[in-house]
């Protein structure tokens, strides 16, 4: 990659929270803590839906690739960024950008699409009950698990060979903690503002599509709860949706605000801040919210609680 003057551009400086000053220690150990409990978390969801037969259904195994998702997807971004902010000088080389871009992209679209597979799962198992084991079999749920892996990789592939196959200006400073797609694609030679929107439109491809699906099941899902006749067989069946629904909400609706504002000078804080949030905070919540709103979790986790305590 040379710049105008031919010289090489060796490194990219990512900039993120660097102008936090004395802030940025305590925002290492927020950070840290936070990623430790995300580990934590969702390896436990992980041992749980292996070990406990109880468990042994569609809906976990799911659960269970969502979980290895939010740890993957994590650990990408939050130890380069705990190296950052003990840093004065944080610099990324081009082949550590292209890697984190990639692997930032393959695991968020496999995020999208697996969220969709399980609210199908969830869709299947309301509306079509008499044909649930038939339609969410196991050679079902391994090609919709591989297929959410496949569309990651593939987009991961395509948007971070095709922008580090650019020219780049002199400039390397990336207004960002992490390699993402917008913010090096602005720093690339000859890119025009409707390249950038054309590259958006290609993202959001992947992540609008599933939501559609999402929000179709739950539609679905929504008209067959209005149609039973007992408002505890309604609150019964809401309550197996409940956590996903809640999961759905926070991933795309903050994913949503950080991709879908306007970018500016004046609200890069503001979209780090939420960036933070979704790619950060986001993966922690989820293994609360299926432990704490889910009995046979919690069953799962007492029975074997109980069983290391009487173990001699």
């Amino acid at each position: 990659m040379d710049d105008d003057n031919g010289t090489i551009v060796n490194e990219f400086i990512l900039l993120g929270f660097s102008d936090l000053g004395a802030g940025k220690l305590p925002l290492f150990w927020g950070v840290l803590f936070v990623y430790l409990v995300t580990l934590s978390g969702n390896s436990l969801i992980i041992t749980l839906t292996l070990l406990d037969s109880a468990l042994n259904t569609p809906m976990y195994f799911f659960l269970r690739h969502l979980s290895l998702i939010e740890i993957l997807y994590t650990t990408t971004i939050v130890p380069r960024m705990l190296s950052d902010l003990l840093s004065s000088y944080p610099v990324i080389s081009p082949a550590g950008c292209f890697t984190q871009m990639y692997f930032f992209a393959l695991f968020g679209i496999a995020e999208c699409c697996l969220l969709c597979a399980m609210a199908y799962d969830r869709f299947a198992a309301i509306c079509q009950p008499l044909h649930y084991a038939t339609l969410m079999n196991r050679q079902v749920c391994v090609g919709m698990v591989g297929a959410s892996y496949l569309m990651g990789i593939t987009t991961g592939t395509t948007h971070s060979i095709f922008i580090f196959t650019l020219p780049f200006h002199g400039t390397n400073i990336v207004h960002h903690f992490l390699c993402d797609i917008l913010p090096v694609l602005r720093l690339a030679r000859g890119v025009t503002f409707w390249a950038e929107v054309e590259n958006l439109a290609l993202t959001l491809l992947f992540i609008i599509t599933p939501f559609a699906l999402i929000v179709f099941s739950y539609v679905r899902i929504l008209i067959t709860i209005l149609g039973l006749a007992s408002a505890q067989g309604r609150q019964k069946v809401f309550s197996t949706c409940s956590s996903h629904l809640l999961v759905v909400l926070l991933f795309y609706g903050t994913a949503s605000i950080a991709y879908m504002r306007p970018g500016s000078n004046s609200t890069q804080d503001m979209d780090q801040i939420i960036s933070l949030f979704y790619t950060v905070v986001t993966p922690m919540l989820n293994p609360f919210i299926y432990t704490l709103r889910n009995k046979e979790v919690m069953g799962a986790l007492r029975r074997k609680l109980t069983k290391h305590l009487r173990s001699p």
